[in-house]
Parts: structure tokens; C-alpha cells; sequence
């Protein structure tokens, strides 16, 4: 009822010169009559007539108003239609109106198909860079492994960290189509969170960190080369941030299938903690250190979300990191 009241108010508002020539126009027919010094009864039955005729035409003017309006609404919702179903116009400005709206919507359609073959062919380009960029990385890395030296060494984790940029760069593109990559299965925890350990090992030993790991005995269902690069990209940070210490890789013992990655890095400020996930967020330590990208953990995000796991951090300055991967997973169907 308020929003037939609210309709109603609109519509008269609309209407507002219309009413006052009919309210002026009658009021000069009564003043006429008057001056004629006609008798009152038949101006009151005029007026009356007058007022009976006006009424049925303004019921029916509101009614095919409101009909237009419940349409539109309508069409509001579905906006992303191209071919609109207007409902029929009662002026020459109303039809110019909707020939206008046509218009610019034809318009509005040729700008999203011609920026989404920008991006497609962006994102083309890109993807096959990365592919090739991976040639002549295989080819350094052979050329470095040949003879072993202390720079060598060095050229060998600065080509690793390149190579990972390079992977980085694969998912970033690939997560607006990650739906359709997926393939849901049950897989062991312990072989997805070893290879990214074998993939790292050089940087542990490098660092000279510890890593305290025993067997997670976990089955999840989840896709595993995207859990793999989440789990490779937590290690990085752990990597990256930890100088002296360890790295610990359990299951939570409260949590139901909760996979936990500590370290005993620098650790994060409690006042980053919350936007750790954002896109380019790099936090304070990002800033001081220029190490991060504030892509990673982004990535991280949007994938478990993807896989309908959940990530939590906690930490503490000069104590480490805590992240925990809630990988529990309800009512998904899976191969």
C-alpha cells in the first residue's frame, strides 16, 4: 500500500501542469456561468459531470502509468538483455526516448565485445609468453648446473624465484576460467604437501631452516594442482620471511582437516593481519623488506574459496606465522 501511495504521488507529481490547466480551466467555466448569472443547480451538475468524466480518465491514464512503470522494473532487473521488450509508447517522446536507449546500448554492446578481445588477446599473449619464457629458464638452469660454484648457486635460486613469478603469472591469468579446470577428487595430503616441500628443498638448505614434518595421514577432496600452488606459495612466504629458525607443517589437533604451515619468521603486524588477502596489499613488512608483490596470498584466496577451502592467519611480530588451511568439505561431488 506505501508503494502504491508512493506511485501514485509520482504520478501526479508528473502530471502536475496537466492538473492545474484542468483545475484552472474549470475553474473559469464556473466563473463564466456564474457571470451569466445562470441558476446553481446546473453548474453543480456540469461540474459534477466534468469532475465523474475526469476521474475515469485519470483512473485509466494511471492504470496503463503503472502498467509501464511495473514493466520497466521488470526490464531493470534483466539489464544485461540487449534486445529490450519496451512497453508501448504513448508520446513522440517517449518513442524517441526508447530509440535513444537503443542506441546508446548498442553502443555500450560494442565497447564490452571490443574490451573483452583486448583482454582475451592480453591474456593470449601473456599465457604464451609464460609458456616460452619457460625455454630458455630450463636452459639456464642446465647451463648453471653444470659446473658448481658459490654463484652458480646464487644464479640458481634467483632463476628459481624467476620461475616462480613466471607460475605466478599462469594461475593469475588462469583464475577466471578455474571452474572449468577443476577436477574434484579424493587425493592424499601428504603427496600434494610433499611436492611442494621437494620443490623448496633447495631453499631450505640454502637458509640452513629446519622443517619439522611428519605424516599428515589426511585424505581431502580437492583439486591438486591448485592445492599444490597454494601450498607452494605458503612455504615461499614462510621461506621468504623466516632468516634463522624452522618451518612446521601439521595437521590442527582441533580443527577437523586443517592443514597448518608455521614459521618462525619475522612474523606479520597485527593491524595487516586482516588485509594480508587483499589484491597488492603488501602490509609493513612488504614496504621494509621490498619483497612482495601482495599477489600471492591473494591468489591463495580466491582459489581455496574456488575449492571451497578456507585460510586464517594468525601471527605475531618476532615470533612467526601461523596459516591454517581448513580443507573440510561438505556435499561436493567429486570423481
Amino acid at each position: 500500500m506505501k508503494k502504491l501511495l508512493h506511485i501514485i504521488m509520482l504520478y501526479l507529481k508528473g502530471n502536475i501542469f496537466v492538473i492545474t490547466a484542468g483545475i484552472i480551466s474549470l475553474l473559469i467555466f464556473i466563473i463564466v456561468l456564474l457571470l451569466y448569472s445562470l441558476p446553481l443547480e446546473p453548474i453543480l451538475y456540469a461540474v459534477i459531470l466534468a469532475f465523474f468524466f475526469t476521474s475515469i480518465i485519470s483512473v485509466v491514464r494511471f492504470a496503463g502509468f503503472y502498467k509501464r512503470h511495473s514493466m520497466l522494473c521488470k526490464l531493470k532487473n534483466s539489464i544485461a538483455l540487449a534486445d529490450y521488450m519496451f512497453p508501448r509508447t504513448m508520446s513522440l517522446i517517449e518513442k524517441d526516448y526508447h530509440e535513444l536507449i537503443k542506441e546508446i546500448d548498442k553502443s555500450r554492446l560494442e565497447i564490452i565485445n571490443e574490451k573483452n578481445k583486448s583482454y582475451s588477446d592480453m591474456v593470449d599473449y601473456y599465457t604464451i609468453w609464460a609458456h616460452q619464457i619457460k625455454t630458455p629458464i630450463a636452459a639456464m638452469r642446465l647451463i648453471l648446473q653444470s659446473e658448481k660454484s658459490e654463484i652458480n648457486d646464487e644464479l640458481l635460486e634467483q632463476l628459481f624465484k624467476t620461475e616462480q613469478y613466471v607460475e605466478m603469472v599462469l594461475q593469475y591469468l588462469r583464475l577466471e576460467s578455474l571452474n572449468s579446470d577443476l577436477l574434484l577428487k579424493k587425493y592424499s595430503l601428504d603427496n600434494i604437501v610433499k611436492q611442494a616441500v621437494r620443490k623448496y628443498s633447495r631453499s631450505f638448505i640454502r637458509k640452513k631452516i629446519k622443517l619439522n614434518y611428519n605424516d599428515l595421514n589426511c585424505n581431502v577432496i580437492t583439486d591438486e594442482k591448485w592445492l599444490v600452488f597454494v601450498v607452494e606459495q605458503i612455504l615461499s612466504n614462510s621461506l621468504k620471511y623466516t632468516n634463522s629458525g624452522e618451518i612446521s607443517v601439521y595437521m590442527d589437533e582441533n580443527l577437523l582437516e586443517t592443514l597448518v604451515i608455521e614459521d618462525t619468521g619475522i612474523g606479520i603486524e597485527q593491524e595487516d593481519i586482516p588485509r594480508v588477502f587483499e589484491k597488492g596489499f603488501t602490509g609493513y613488512n612488504g614496504r621494509t623488506d621490498k619483497k612482495s608483490t601482495g599477489i600471492g596470498l591473494y591468489l591463495c584466496r580466491q582459489i581455496l574459496n574456488k575449492l571451497s577451502h578456507t585460510v586464517d592467519i594468525e601471527s605475531e611480530v618476532g615470533k612467526g606465522t601461523k596459516v591454517k588451511i581448513n580443507l573440510h568439505a561438505e556435499n561436493i561431488n567429486f570423481e
